[in-house]
């Protein structure tokens, strides 16, 4: 039997999704998920070497593909910028059809050991949306534009995480004010820029930072693939 190696992988996580509640992205979740996906172990395994723990970065992925999808039908021509960077992560946010598996994502994440698994799902949600919304930036300020929505957008999950509001309208209204204090700050960056004594003290780091490159963009290979089942 030949199957797809997204298909494989998607049946997994949708068969985990109904566990993560119970037992969160864990051994326990993926052999569940095998036994009801009715994958072969081995098959899984090869899928999803880490188990769960790549379910659950394979879930955090299909929520940003959704997300780009809304980015695209959306009309957002007459939005503000700063709207529309409130308006994508919002629209992230409302592509969750599970909250429980976001809180538990986001409890495995937290340790030490996979740590740096989430911040590298947050910098690309960041990313996606940037880039998304025609970002052209190819210096530092590459940097600091994902780093800084990375802050919101994770300040903003940990807020309507615990929100109960109907229609999650204080976590809204407390994004509105997280975009407004990076307003405020790049308000701040201008007005340094624009005085005299303060940006010929910054003459050396605007230095430095001039040198400082975006990452070159790889073309997205879409690549034709199958995974043919190992025979018992």
């Amino acid at each position: 039997m030949t199957v797809s190696y997204e298909t494989a992988k998607t049946q997994l996580l949708d068969a985990a999704l109904a566990h993560v509640p119970f037992d969160g992205w864990s051994e326990a979740t993926f052999q569940a998920a095998i036994r009801d996906a009715d994958v072969a172990p081995a098959v899984a395994r090869a899928i999803c070497p880490r188990g769960a723990i790549d379910l659950a970065i394979a879930f955090h992925h299909r929520g940003d593909e959704a997300m780009l999808d809304r980015i695209k039908s959306e009309d957002m021509s007459a939005l503000k910028f700063r709207d529309k960077i409130a308006a994508a992560v919002r629209f992230r946010i409302e592509e969750v059809t599970d909250k429980e598996a976001v809180r538990r994502g986001t409890t495995l994440f937290a340790l030490p050991m996979h740590a740096a698994d989430g911040a590298k799902l947050v910098w690309g949600t960041a990313d996606h949306i940037w880039t998304a919304l025609g970002d052209t930036s190819e210096d530092v300020n590459w940097y600091t534009k994902r780093a800084t929505l990375s802050g919101v957008y994770s300040a903003t999950i940990l807020y309507w995480l615990g929100d109960e509001s109907p229609d999650n309208m204080a976590t809204w209204a407390f994004l509105d004010r997280r975009i407004e204090d990076v307003m405020q700050i790049e308000k701040l960056k201008a007005r340094m820029r624009q005085s005299p004594t303060l940006s010929r003290l910054m003459t050396g780091p605007n230095w430095v930072m001039s040198h400082i490159k975006a990452p070159a963009r790889m073309p997205k290979m879409d690549l034709p693939g199958s995974w043919t089942a190992p025979r018992d």
